[in-house]
């Protein structure tokens, strides 16, 4: 008995070390970001906004994020677990299409892009394609009696290319942008 308490011991002694250091390694990565591992608050007209978490915008005069599978309640970051064989999980999908084309009517026949329909893993993706952005501009320009290529040109301006992945837009910094073009 003597040699097996010694053994977890041991082991015990060995798995913080190495849990310890490869939280050291993820902390010192953290800070090489350029949010420096921190949220990205942005105060917008007295109020405080956290641009990595989704936000819910209904109104047809603003750019329209992900679905959330929570409500975009950070605090329960979770994805539907529902898959994409669930007949449950693509009623609800196809009733988001629906909804999706009776607001952009204009955009009826155009191919909808899958993130303004799915929820991410998490259900508080901030992020939605370029292609998510323009298949609601001509929604806003109506909307706002904004022309279509100064909505053109913001989505482009607002838009981030990743080195290593698909480019997106910040659809907060995107709303917000768009509030001050008028």
């Amino acid at each position: 008995m003597k040699n097996h308490i010694i053994s977890a011991l041991r082991l015990t002694l060995v798995m913080l070390v190495i849990v310890g250091i490869y939280l050291g390694i993820v902390y010192a990565g953290s800070k090489v970001l350029p949010t420096r591992g921190n949220a990205e608050i942005i105060n917008y007209k007295g109020q405080k906004f956290y641009a990595n978490i989704g936000q819910e915008f209904k109104s047809a005069k603003y750019f329209h994020g992900r679905p959330s599978a929570v409500d975009y309640n950070a605090a329960g970051s979770a994805g539907s677990n529902k898959g994409p064989s669930n007949e449950e999980y693509l009623q609800m999908v196809q009733k988001r299409i629906d909804t999706l084309k009776m607001q952009n009517p204009e955009m009826k026949d155009v191919k909808v892009p899958v993130e303004l329909v799915t929820a991410s893993g998490s259900g508080l993706d901030p992020d939605i394609s370029p292609e998510g952005a323009l298949y609601q501009a001509k929604r806003i320009a109506k909307v706002r009696n904004i022309s279509i290529e100064k909505i053109n040109d913001l989505i482009k301006n607002q838009t981030e290319k990743s080195l290593f992945g698909p480019s997106k837009v910040n659809v907060l910094k995107l709303n917000i942008a768009l509030n001050e073009l008028h």
